[in-house]
């Protein structure tokens, strides 16, 4: 055979492969497409609008368009079968019975902000349950609540009611391109938590779907999964849809401020000083601390920034401060008056005088590789403890440390009151920051080494037994449930660091309303009926 006639028929072989893999996968399309349509009670659009397979233009654009951590987006990242959109609660529930029938797990999304990525990717068959489109916010000013779906962000909930009120506010963070149905389903906090306290101490009612596709408000899904879902994680419950959350009183005018001090200016003494003052001074007050590394020509040094939010006017706050905290040096023009809703702006950095829109704004300003981690201060750090710090930090050039400062009224709600339990007992909360702009595995792995070394390096001086992480700062190198069913001492290695006690109950309540373990993840809660691999029947 010459080899014109040989490479003619590897070139027949190859469209005939090739014509076959593309009809394959139609068929495929075609079957899932057929099972969503056959269990969608025929809304308007049709389901099949909505949903997105990798042959379709879009699937690329949308599953990009909500990834908040570049780490995620190689060639290399696992990516999902199709991605639904939904529109309305039939998609969902179509979405979860024929993913059943069909073997495949679901991640769901809401901003994208998970930042090990969970609620998007996995290592095994999967789709994506994408609830941007589920995004309607109705707020009750005279019943001071607000039904929010899950799929907006943080800025959109707080625009809403600010177009409504001068003087309402909600409890929840400081980014406002987060999205609410995984910020409220983790916990959930922001600035106002010390007198406040978290998202989840502030929810009255919510919706969800079940492993079984029903429908199922607070009364209807019980107390039980209701406290479950307010900090355990809603994604090993079922997919939240929406949720009635429970609005704050604030006053026309708060007071901000952001000063940076230098180990040159004293931060030692001042971050040593904030230590004892962040969590016991007045509930109005929240005093953020993010420290980090700079690296100049001629000198290395540690800045601390130290940022407020008070409820309350300047006046009252200079006076608070001169008797508090007179160690910060702060004068008279540090103090800024504005509205609450100009202060979720400050907070972001956006100059004074931006226009609240910016707030509807769904994509961050910059997206960056990224690691995070985070741990609970009990006992505040010697002034020698904290100098070691600053030395490993000049050593380590990258990673940020900011301090969360609790007390107020975190200490006085009870740790079983939802399955967060990080409450009386912690002076403040670390997170740990890393991020680069390099691609590639080489600079992965130096920077998560980086941060990985500052982690360990804090050891001594964090919570013990167990070592405490904030479940929104998903970390999996605390541990993982792998791509199975794992056992309940297996699971508990990462799970009682993110909710100490309360994992008990949490996989008690998995236990009764998803027995089958068909909502898992990497760090989802398991069944008491998984154990080594198999569900017992």
């Amino acid at each position: 055979m010459s080899s014109q006639t040989t490479s003619a028929t590897l070139a027949v072989v190859t469209f005939l492969l090739l014509h076959a893999s593309m009809a394959a996968l139609d068929s495929i399309q075609d079957t899932f497409l057929q099972c969503l349509s056959n269990l969608t009670q025929s809304p308007s659009p049709p389901i099949s609008s909505v949903t997105y397979f990798p042959t379709d233009p879009s699937y690329t654009p949308i599953l990009h368009s909500y990834i908040r951590n570049l780490r995620f987006t190689t060639p290399k990242t696992p990516t999902p079968s199709f991605i639904v959109t939904p529109t309305h609660v039939s998609h969902i529930q179509a979405s979860i019975l024929c993913s059943k029938i069909h073997n495949l797990q679901v991640r769901i999304r809401s901003g994208g902000h998970d930042y090990d990525g969970l609620s998007y990717i996995s290592d095994v068959p999967f789709i994506i349950i994408d609830m941007f489109n589920l995004r309607s916010i109705t707020v009750n000013i005279e019943e001071e609540s607000a039904w929010v779906e899950s799929g907006a962000t943080l800025g959109e909930v707080y625009y809403r009611i600010a177009e409504q009120s001068k003087i309402h506010a909600y409890p929840a963070g400081v980014c406002p391109t987060v999205g609410v149905g995984g910020h409220f389903s983790g916990g959930g906090y922001g600035n106002m938590m010390r007198k406040h306290g978290l998202s989840v101490d502030n929810i009255l009612d919510a919706q969800i779907v079940d492993v079984n596709g029903r429908l199922l408000d607070r009364e209807s899904m019980g107390e039980d999964l209701f406290w479950a879902i307010r900090g355990g994680g809603g994604a090993s419950f079922g997919v939240i849809v929406s949720w009635k959350i429970k609005l704050v009183q604030v006053p026309e005018v708060v007071t901000v401020f952001r000063v940076e001090r230098t180990l040159e200016q004293g931060a030692t003494d001042i971050v040593h000083q904030w230590q004892h003052v962040g969590n016991t001074i007045d509930d109005d007050l929240f005093i953020r601390v993010v420290v980090m590394p700079v690296n100049r020509k001629t000198q290395k040094t540690v800045k601390a920034k130290f940022v407020a939010l008070y409820l309350g006017n300047a006046e009252k706050l200079e006076a608070l401060m001169g008797e508090r905290f007179p160690q910060l040096g702060l004068k008279h023009e540090d103090y800024v008056e504005i509205s609450w809703i100009e202060s979720v702006l400050y907070w972001s950095n956006y100059p004074i005088g931006t226009s609240a829109d910016v707030l509807l704004e769904r994509k961050p300003q910059s997206e960056k590789f990224l690691k995070k981690k985070s741990d609970y201060i009990q006992e505040p750090m010697s002034k020698a403890s904290l100098e070691g710090l600053w030395n490993k930090m000049m050593e380590l050039k990258k990673p940020v440390l900011t301090f969360n400062p609790y007390g107020g009224k975190m200490s006085k709600i009870s740790e079983l009151d939802a399955p967060f339990p990080h409450r009386a007992g912690n002076v403040y909360k670390i997170q740990y920051s890393v991020n680069w702009k390099e691609e590639g595995s080489e600079a992965e792995d130096k920077h998560l080494d980086f941060i990985r070394r500052l982690y360990e390096y804090m050891t001594p001086y964090v919570s013990k037994s167990p070592r405490c992480s904030y479940l929104n700062y998903r970390d999996v190198d605390l541990g993982t449930n792998g791509n199975g069913n794992v056992s309940y001492s297996e699971a508990s290695v990462w799970g009682t660091k993110y909710f100490k006690g309360n994992f008990e109950r949490l996989v008690q309540v998995k236990t009764a309303v998803d027995p089958g373990n068909f909502f898992r993840y990497e760090q989802s809660i398991p069944p008491l009926t998984a154990w080594n691999g198999k569900m017992v029947e």
